[in-house]
């Protein structure tokens, strides 16, 4: 990119507005090189929550780009109207729908052992409950789904990554976790008054530093590992869990395959397997700071409590 480009991505990026919206995402566009046709031809890719939203847009894409997708979701019937759906835009795709609630780690345990070969592993499942709830194992439904899940499937995967050339694990997180910092002294979210705007937003966080630690683990596996923000996308999380900033923002809202555009460049791009990039935050196929407020920025012993948490959570 050059520099007239990288200043005007830039600026949008921090004015946030410009960039989140369809604005920035018809504006960076202008700029990128097309994906090869086959670029995901013979690879298998697992997506989480692939039954709406940016789920289904990623499952799309790459399905156009010629992987065999497996559709994870919590709801077969949903699953396979997905899987119609996506058959009807890319008529002869490999797809196949599985049941998997990510917030039940056994099960996790129980779909993991059915994945025998994997070159990708999409970490997009999520929920945000207006009211605190426990999953059966007595973890914040939050935190479950967007943490403790996708860490367990990780790590359960890993043997099965590693055979795959490059195998790469993308985490969907958000920029709404821009606001919040890494709280490992109450994960749970047990003190003080519940909000699932702020629970979303705390496990969204907590994705974007187990992306690099991850990142960190893997490297050496050849497995590069990310995680991206949408951007402001009108999906059903946005349109249910948020109508008053869905109406709000609704004409420069993007559609979910904007948004989930990222998902599938890293799954696919050459840049995606790089493992200078491995760890790294992106977002509209830029790596973005993980950080702009100092109050948000986390120490290496709050990085390591955290990975410490989930491994004594999960119990692989």
């Amino acid at each position: 990119m050059s520099v007239l480009p990288r200043v005007l991505d830039v600026v949008a990026d921090r004015a946030v507005v410009p960039g989140y919206t369809k604005l920035g995402f018809l504006l960076r566009r202008r700029f990128w090189d097309p994906l090869p046709p086959d670029a995901l031809r013979g690879k298998v890719v697992v997506i989480t929550g692939a039954n709406s939203g940016l789920g289904k847009a990623a499952a799309t894409g790459m399905a156009r780009l010629g992987a065999e997708v497996r559709l994870v979701v919590r709801d077969p019937q949903r699953g396979e109207r997905a899987k119609a759906d996506i058959l009807a835009e890319v008529p002869g795709a490999a797809l196949r729908v599985d049941r998997c609630d990510v917030s039940d780690l056994d099960d996790v345990r129980r779909f993991a052992a059915t994945v025998s070969e994997l070159d990708v592993l999409v970490h997009n499942a999520g929920t945000m409950p207006a009211a605190r709830a426990e999953t059966t194992q007595g973890n914040e439904l939050t935190l479950a789904t967007h943490v403790l899940g996708p860490h367990l499937l990780t790590g359960l995967l890993v043997p099965v990554l590693r055979e795959g050339v490059p195998g790469r694990v993308i985490f969907v997180s958000s920029g709404g976790m821009y606001t919040q910092p890494l709280r490992v002294d109450d994960p749970q979210y047990r003190e003080g008054e519940y909000n699932g705007t702020k629970a979303y937003a705390r496990t969204k966080r907590m994705q974007v530093v187990l992306a690099l630690l991850w990142g960190r683990r893997l490297e050496c596996d050849g497995i590069t590992v990310h995680s991206t923000h949408p951007g402001w996308a009108a999906t059903p999380g946005v349109t249910g869990s948020l109508p008053g900033f869905a109406k709000v923002m609704g004409p420069l809202l993007r559609d979910a395959g904007q948004g989930a555009d990222t998902v599938i460049w890293l799954a696919a791009a050459e840049e995606g397997g790089r493992p200078e990039t491995t760890g790294r935050f992106w977002h509209d196929r830029a790596p973005r700071p993980a950080h702009y407020l100092p109050r948000t920025r986390e120490t290496a012993a709050q990085r390591d409590a955290l990975w410490q948490f989930c491994e004594e959570r999960t119990r692989r």
